[in-house]
C-alpha cells in the first residue's frame, strides 16, 4: 500500500539522518522482576464474596492419549486455534474462598504444597495466594470438596502433613465418600492412574481429617446459599453447585469441563482423567445446556485465571466468554 510504502520511507530517511547510536547497553531504572504478583480475584454474589485463588498452572507435553477418542493432531489444532502451543498442554487450577458473611467456606483445595516438581513452583500456589489475599486458614469455617482428585483435595494438608485448616469441617459428597473408601471398590481397580487415586484419597483423609468429615446429598444445601448438583462422571460422586445469593446465581462447575477451549468447544471429547467418560460427556452437555439456557454465569476450577464466565452455544459445542475483570468489589 502507498501509505504503508510512504511511512517506510519516511523511517528510513530519519534513521540515515540520525546521529549513530551509543554503543553502550542501556540500563533499566530497576531490576527485572522475577515472579508476578499474588493471584487472586474477587467479586460478589449477592451479599456473598468469591474470592477466587490461584493454584498455579501445570504445563506438560500433549501425549497420545490426553484425548482417548480423539487422534492427538485433532488436539494440537484445536490448541493452535486457541493461540496456545500446539504441542503443550496448560491446566490451571482455581480454589475458591466464599465469604457469606456468616461463615468462611473453602471450596476446593487445589494440588497441595510441593505439587508437580517439575513445574519450578508454577503448581501449589493456594496456600500463599491465600495468604496475600489476607485469608488466615484458621479462619476458615468449612472446607467444602467437589470429589476426591488430588488437584482438589491435596491442599487439606501442609508441608508438614498436617491439617491446613485446622478449625474448619470438612464436608465431602457423601457418593464419592463411600465409593473412595469402600475397600472392594480399591481392590477391583487395574490401572495404576486409579490406584494412585485411591491411595491419595486414603493418605489425605487418614491424616487426622476422618472426624472432621461430613458427608452430604446432592440436591440440598451443603451450607446456607450452596446448592450441590449431581454431575458424576468424571468421578462417581463428582459434585458442582449453585452459588445463590439476594439475586446474584453463579454455576460453579467444578470438573464438568476441564480447558474450555478443548472440551466446551468439544463436549464430545473424552479425557484420560474423566473416570466413566461417556456419564461425564453426559454431564456435560446437560448441565451446559442448562447454564446456556437459564443464562447463568459459571465458575470453572479448570479455566484460565480467574475462571468467572458466560456459556453460549457454538455450532455443536459451546464457547465460554471470560467476564470483565473488575476492578472494584
Amino acid at each position: 500500500m502507498d501509505l504503508t510504502r510512504r511511512y517506510a520511507l519516511a523511517g528510513a530517511a530519519a534513521l540515515a539522518a540520525s546521529p549513530l547510536l551509543p554503543s553502550m547497553p542501556a540500563k533499566a531504572a530497576a531490576p527485572m522482576a522475577d515472579k508476578q504478583a499474588p493471584s487472586f480475584y474477587r467479586y460478589k454474589v449477592g451479599d456473598a464474596q468469591v474470592t477466587v485463588i490461584s493454584d498455579g498452572v501445570n504445563t506438560f507435553a500433549l501425549g497420545d492419549s490426553f484425548i482417548t477418542n480423539v487422534k492427538k493432531e485433532e488436539v494440537a489444532a484445536a490448541l493452535e486455534k486457541a493461540h496456545m502451543p500446539k504441542d503443550k498442554v496448560s491446566i490451571q487450577f482455581g480454589p475458591l474462598v466464599i465469604n457469606s458473611g456468616g461463615k468462611l467456606i473453602v471450596l476446593d483445595t487445589g494440588n497441595g504444597p510441593g505439587a508437580f516438581a517439575s513445574s519450578k513452583g508454577a503448581v501449589g500456589q493456594f496456600a500463599t495466594n491465600m495468604s496475600a489475599a489476607g485469608i488466615d486458614p484458621k479462619s476458615v469455617d468449612m472446607v467444602v470438596i467437589s470429589h476426591f482428585h488430588g488437584d482438589h483435595i491435596n491442599g487439606l494438608l501442609t508441608a508438614e502433613n498436617v491439617l491446613a485448616f485446622p478449625n474448619a469441617e470438612v464436608l465431602v459428597p457423601a457418593t464419592e465418600w463411600k465409593y473412595f473408601m469402600d475397600d472392594g471398590e480399591m481392590g477391583k481397580q487395574t490401572t495404576e492412574r486409579m490406584k494412585g487415586v485411591f491411595a491419595n484419597a486414603r493418605r489425605v483423609f487418614d491424616a487426622g481429617l476422618k472426624k472432621k468429615v461430613t458427608p452430604y446429598e446432592w440436591g440440598k444445601d451443603v451450607v446456607p446459599g450452596l446448592l450441590a448438583v449431581e454431575t458424576a462422571g468424571h468421578t462417581p460422586g463428582h459434585t458442582s453447585y449453585v452459588l445463590s445469593s439476594g439475586s446474584g446465581k453463579v454455576f460453579v462447575q467444578s470438573d464438568v469441563t476441564n480447558i474450555p477451549y478443548l472440551f466446551a468447544a468439544n463436549p464430545g471429547w473424552h479425557a484420560f482423567f474423566d473416570q466413566d467418560a461417556a456419564m461425564a460427556e453426559k454431564a456435560r452437555r446437560k448441565t451446559y445446556d442448562m447454564v446456556v439456557a437459564e443464562k447463568l454465569m459459571v465458575q470453572g476450577f479448570h479455566y484460565p485465571f480467574p475462571g468467572l464466565g458466560n456459556v453460549e452455544k457454538d455450532g455443536s459445542g459451546y464457547r465460554v466468554v471470560p467476564a470483565h475483570w473488575n476492578p472494584v468489589i
